[in-house]
């Protein structure tokens, strides 16, 4: 007989990555408290009672730009694809999946290339009145690509809300698809969400989590693969302002032989109570063999005041893989690369903006839709500039 922890899950082996309770109901996860290792690093507080899923008071609209040929369709929340991909980890999930009203499903056709993005855009309306935080909305979005086709998925969030959002992306087989989700709310917005990826049999997966906005924003993405040959690269940017609590944990599971994935995660911090937490978990399993892992955090630290936390998380049950890495890494600016600068005569705010934005350029130049690069930097060097002098 299993012994269950006060976690309700049995104890994880020494080392070993913790087996969360997934569950489609919301009674089946405890309400955390904060001594969970989960949620030891959210200010429970800030989260406005999502945990306990009050009633929606406010709401979130979803519009759809999709090329010709993709369906675009509102569900029923007890059709049957929607949890096909994600089972609720923790209890704010669980909510969003059993009380999001209607569920959005774009469906990209087999064989289709697609040489335009899909724009799924996400908007806020406070019920409150501008900074007066928006009332609750849940939601839940489905992402479908067929088997052999491309394309590139847009998710851009904007507005005020208390929001609780899950994505289902189930990638065909050999499949390529992009997933681009940009977090450019208001400053007074709440944002919990569940990211699920399932990757299809030599299928690729490339998905680039943008976070700027919000007052929190705490974001689960996970991969899993359906068979082998699947390729999965999650690349994440995030710049946490002053008082901005910004979490991305990612999940990536190696059940199948001969995958791959590859984690990068960029983030810059400045002011004070600025908090950005990364955590990055890879388990490969027994059967996993000829697995090619590695994951990466850099965090940049522009001001005193701001904190990161880092953790990555290896669990490997096989010897029999390709490589299996991680590296993490907070440091301030680069003394050597702003001196070279300014010794060429470029002024100390012009070079840090440009020590800033090579930092980032290696996961945003990867970002193939133009107007959504450009939008990025644009935020990027307006917050550089109110940057003091001496940073």
């Amino acid at each position: 007989m299993a012994v269950i922890d006060a976690t309700g899950r049995p104890p994880a082996a020494s080392g070993a990555v913790p087996r969360p309770v997934r569950s489609r109901s919301p009674l089946d996860h405890l309400v955390p408290t904060g001594r969970e290792e989960a949620w030891r690093f959210t200010p429970l507080r800030r989260l406005r009672g999502l945990p306990s899923g009050p009633d929606a008071d406010g709401t979130v609209s979803v519009s759809v730009q999709a090329p010709a040929g993709v369906a675009v369709e509102r569900l029923d929340p007890a059709d049957p694809r929607v949890g096909r991909v994600l089972t609720p980890a923790d209890r704010v999930a669980a909510f969003a999946l059993t009380r999001a009203t209607d569920v959005t499903a774009v469906t990209i056709p087999a064989e289709a290339a697609l040489t335009e993005p899909v724009v799924v855009r996400l908007h806020g309306e406070s019920p409150r009145g501008a900074g007066a935080g928006g009332g609750i909305a849940y939601g839940h979005v489905i992402v479908e690509i067929g088997p052999f086709a491309s394309g590139t998925v847009v998710l851009d969030h904007t507005g005020s809300a208390t929001y609780a959002g899950n994505v289902e992306v189930y990638v065909g087989h050999g499949a390529s698809l992009t997933v681009v989700s940009l977090q450019d709310w208001d400053a007074d917005a709440v944002h919990l969400g569940a990211h699920a990826y399932s990757v299809g049999r030599d299928a690729k997966l490339r998905s680039f989590t943008v976070t700027l906005g919000g007052e929190l924003v705490r974001l689960n993405p996970t991969v899993e693969y359906r068979g082998p040959g699947g390729d999965a690269e999650l690349n994440g940017v995030f710049f946490t302002d002053a008082g901005q609590h910004q979490e991305h944990r990612l999940l990536v599971t190696h059940e199948a032989r001969s995958c791959r994935s590859r984690v990068t995660y960029k983030g810059a911090l400045r002011g004070d109570s600025a908090h950005a937490v990364w955590i990055g978990d890879v388990v490969i399993g027994a059967d996993a063999v000829d697995t090619d892992t590695y994951e990466l955090n850099r965090n940049l630290v522009l001001t005193d005041g701001a904190r990161a936390d880092s953790v990555p998380n290896l669990e490997i049950l096989t010897g029999e893989v390709v490589g299996a890495g991680h590296a993490s890494a907070t440091g301030r600016f680069d003394d050597e690369a702003l001196f070279y600068l300014q010794s060429r005569g470029i002024p100390p705010a012009e070079a840090r903006r440009l020590v800033v934005h090579g930092f980032f350029a290696e996961v945003i130049d990867r970002i193939e839709v133009p107007e959504l690069r450009e939008r990025i930097m644009n935020t990027v060097s307006a917050r550089l500039g109110e940057l003091p002098a001496d940073a």
